[in-house]
């Protein structure tokens, strides 16, 4: 690809971004789960927004799980159980600005069949 393309693509990744952003805030009983996935690994966290504190995290890289459909249903899992043991059942989804469809909506599905409402 050539760099006004990829340019573009940042571009409108950071306009969707800042759209989702600006509607969801999480707090102490419902936090943001904010995902980032680079192309090989896949990571996500849940965060309080009123306090600033990271309350449950996972890290595709560290669980040596690459960033494909298979792999991130067991992220999703393992991120399901640590997010229950912080009495968490109830999350705000931010999608970070990447479509949802792929690996965003296998986590986000896996993540409801492990008992996470989002």
């Amino acid at each position: 690809m050539t760099n006004k393309i990829i340019r573009q693509k940042r571009s409108l990744r950071l306009k969707r971004k800042l759209r989702i952003r600006a509607k969801v805030f999480g707090c102490a009983t419902t936090p943001r789960l904010s995902i980032f996935r680079s192309n090989r690994y896949f990571y996500a966290q849940a965060i309080d927004d009123t306090k600033g504190v990271t309350l449950a995290s996972v890290d595709g890289k560290k669980m040596g799980l690459k960033n494909n459909k298979e792999d991130v249903k067991k992220i999703a899992a393992a991120f399901a159980d640590s997010l229950k043991k912080v009495n968490i059942s109830k999350v705000l989804f931010d999608r970070n600005g990447y479509l949802y469809h792929g690996v965003v909506a296998s986590f986000a599905d896996s993540l409801r069949e492990n008992g996470i409402n989002l």
